[in-house]
């Protein structure tokens, strides 16, 4: 009987509490093309960087990276700090504390290799993400006609 019920619950769990991580870039692809591109070495290039705050072109950057990687264009899905800087034309003194606010806030999570840090986002917060970065985009679209 007690076997029974694990097992149950075992399909339960697989059933409804399993996150598909393809299902969920399946899902939000129409919504992340409109906000980002891919290169074909797997660099991303965040299309409305110049409408967000610094915070937001990190969250849509790793986003890209996470297609890129999907797509195996790049190796990984996560993000160290110099590639940060370079693609989105940041500084230091500007990145770490967006990091430091996107890790408290647990949209983003820190890998350690070495002596050096990569970011990634967390799956749960990719659709919610990517819904409020458009509807900014959409409102700062519309308050700019006429």
């Amino acid at each position: 009987m007690e076997n029974r019920m694990a097992g149950n619950l075992k399909q339960k769990i697989i059933e409804e509490m399993t996150v598909d991580y393809a299902s969920a870039l399946e899902k939000n692809f129409n919504l992340a093309k409109q906000l980002t591109r891919i290169t074909k070495d797997g660099k991303i290039d965040v299309i409305v960087k110049d409408e967000l705050t610094g915070k937001q072109n990190i969250l849509l950057y790793l986003i890209g990276k996470m297609y890129a990687k999907e797509a195996e264009l790049s190796a990984t899905n996560d993000v160290g700090n110099q590639e940060l800087m370079d693609e989105l034309g940041v500084p230091k003194g500007s990145l770490l504390p967006w990091l430091k606010d996107l890790r408290e806030e647990n949209k983003i999570h820190q890998i350690t290799r070495g002596k050096y840090a990569y970011h990634a986002i967390a799956l749960n917060v990719l659709e919610k993400t990517l819904k409020e970065i458009n509807k900014k985009v959409s409102k700062e679209g519309k308050d700019n006609v006429g």
